[in-house]
């Protein structure tokens, strides 16, 4: 059986090298043709082409719908895999706010049973001024920033200036329609602050770099990179809570801070009047002594 079909093959196989070949070549002879039919007849190659493309449209879409329809179903079980994704972060996001509003209320009725206990001063009532930023005065001495709120706005000496983010320094010195604010980062720059996670007191000292410095730390105090630092109130000048930075680094350099709050890129802020008058005594009211005082004290 195998002898008989090896003459076959035999005779076969040239035929079909043949065929091949002379289909190759009639192809390219019919291109050509093509080619040559519609540089003579353009109207007739674009109504065969017209014709061709009608005829070809009702295929192309029965055999596109079942592949949109598998893309229309895919996406849909994409969408809802990210649904169910998202319903699962809502739903746990949703538990911690719950948590949190129950230890807010909680927070809240102790700290009324605290003020009514101790019978609490509250502090005076804030007020802010919002200004905007017309001058970064900016150097290798002096970093501060340029304002144009001054004493016919109600700024102060001494106030502090903010913004939703954080603590960007104090006034220090007004005019009557400007106003110079010392940034945290100033040489001159001294904060009492503390970190939040331990209580620890120090002071933030600006060292006219992006990040000043946490001096005046207590001997066995543990700061680490992350920690929050905000405002102590001590000294009277800033309520406590104000945030400031996070600390950045700490090494035997010292504790970096990075503020919150980026001064190359402000334009406006909030000078705020917490009604503080810091912890020297204010001699505005004082009395003079009179002559017979004076004579009575000799």
């Amino acid at each position: 059986m195998k002898e008989r079909s090896r003459p076959f093959h035999r005779v076969a196989q040239p035929i079909k090298g043949a065929a091949h070949r002379f289909a190759y070549l009639g192809l390219v002879i019919g291109a050509f043709a093509l080619m040559m039919l519609g540089k003579a007849d353009v109207v007739l190659m674009e109504k065969v082409r017209g014709q061709l493309t009608d005829s070809l449209v009702p295929i192309m879409d029965v055999l596109s719908r079942p592949a949109a329809a598998v893309a229309n179903i895919v996406r849909q079980v994409e969408e809802l895999a990210h649904l169910h994704g998202e319903n699962t972060r809502l739903q746990e996001e949703n538990t911690r706010l719950l948590h949190w509003q129950a230890m807010a209320r909680k927070l809240d009725s102790e700290n009324g049973a605290l003020r009514g206990l101790l019978n609490f001063i509250p502090d005076d009532e804030i007020s802010f001024v919002s200004g905007r930023v017309i001058a970064d005065s900016g150097g290798a001495f002096v970093r501060s920033l340029l304002l144009n709120a001054g004493a016919r706005d109600g700024v102060r000496k001494g106030q502090a200036v903010t913004t939703g983010e954080g603590l960007v320094g104090r006034v220090a010195d007004v005019g009557a329609r400007s106003s110079r604010v010392l940034l945290l980062s100033d040489l001159n720059s001294r904060i009492p602050v503390v970190v939040e996670s331990t209580r620890t007191r120090a002071v933030l000292a600006g060292n006219n770099r992006k990040a000043p410095q946490l001096i005046h730390l207590p001997p066995s105090a543990e700061v680490s990179v992350g920690d929050r630092i905000a405002t102590s109130g001590h000294g009277g000048a800033f309520p406590p809570g104000l945030p400031v930075g996070v600390v950045s680094s700490v090494g035997e350099s010292g504790i970096a801070v990075t503020p919150f709050v980026e001064p190359d890129a402000l334009e406006y802020v909030r000078v705020v009047d917490f009604g503080l008058r810091g912890i020297l005594p204010s001699t505005k009211g004082l009395r003079a002594p009179a002559r017979g005082d004076r004579a009575a004290g000799r």
